[in-house]
């Protein structure tokens, strides 16, 4: 009898020795296969994009507070250095940019 190698799909599952004893003896084989039906698509297929963008939601956002906290340290800056020089004059041309306290 010639030796004939298990069909299609279950060849990996199952062990050569047992289908060849099975099949030598006249024996049954059942063979067990774990089948899921994947009905939709994986979460991961849906949250993945929502974590992108709500990352560069987050990181948008983290750049306007970041541009706002730099343009409010200058407009301190700038208010402290004019309180502080008094009136600055270029070329006979004088700008006050304080107003001195009464």
């Amino acid at each position: 009898m010639a030796h004939r190698d298990p069909p299609g799909i279950i060849a990996p599952h199952l062990p050569a020795d047992v289908y060849r004893r099975a099949e030598a003896t006249g024996q049954p084989v059942v063979v067990i296969v774990h089948a899921t039906d994947h009905n939709g698509r994986p979460l991961g297929h849906y949250l993945f994009p929502i974590v992108v963008a709500g990352a560069a939601a987050m990181g948008c956002w983290g750049l306007v507070a970041a541009l706002c906290t730099l343009l409010d340290t200058a407009a301190h800056a700038v208010t402290v250095i004019a309180q502080t020089a008094g009136p600055i004059s270029v070329g006979g041309i004088t700008l006050k940019f304080a107003r001195p306290k009464h």
